[in-house]
Parts: C-alpha cells; structure tokens; sequence
C-alpha cells in the first residue's frame, strides 16, 4: 500500500489502484453522513476535487491521489456512509482508477513513512 501526505491509501491490483482515506483521516473526521462519488470514466488529474464527504464535524473533498481514470466506485458507501468509519481500509473504499503512469506511485509514502508522518 502506498499513503499520501492527504490520509489517502492506494493498493495496486494489477492494473488498477483502489483509493480510500485511512483510519487516522476516517477517526479525525468522526462520523461521516454523505459520500458523493466520481462519475467512472472521469478523467483526473493529481490534485482535483473528486470526493465530497460531510462529517458531523464538516465537510471535506478528497483529491485524486494521481492521474488517471476512475474505473469503479463503491456504491455501497454513499448508500450507508458509515462503512468508511468502519471499514475505512477495506470495505470503505472510495473509488479505483487506472493510472496514467503507474510508477507514480513511487512517488507516495509506504507505510512505515505513513506512521511516522502521523505520529
């Protein structure tokens, strides 16, 4: 798995990534009420808007990690928002994308860097 400075986890399967946010982000937002997903098929570009979720604290976007296109979104947590405090790094998933140059991902922390990004 790879992690952004964002609290973003991507998990390479063949060759697309699923992307959700991890525990940390998942705990620091508290209870989420409303997920609204990318359209699959989008085209994105590292850094644009493509999540929007609303905590009982506030509302938040969630940028593409990388470049790329969204494949396949997770249904599942717009229908009951409550799976990413759950589950956030399982069935809390938000989207998958193929990347447009799958080296990019070198560019992200490993998990070992994570944790102590967040310690």
């Amino acid at each position: 798995m790879k992690f952004t400075e964002e609290h973003e986890w991507l998990r390479l399967d063949g060759e697309e990534v699923t992307v959700g946010i991890t525990e940390h982000a998942a705990e620091q937002l508290g209870d989420l009420v409303f997920v609204e997903l990318p359209e699959e098929g989008a085209t994105v570009i590292k850094g644009d808007e493509v999540v929007t979720i609303e905590s009982v604290k506030a509302a938040s976007d969630i940028a593409a990690p990388l470049d790329g296109v969204i494949t396949e979104i997770n249904p599942a947590i717009v229908a009951n928002p409550a799976l990413v405090n759950d589950d956030p790094m399982e069935d809390g998933w938000f989207f998958k994308m193929t990347l447009a140059d799958v080296s990019d991902l070198d560019s992200l922390m490993d998990e070992e860097a994570y944790r102590e990004y967040i310690a």
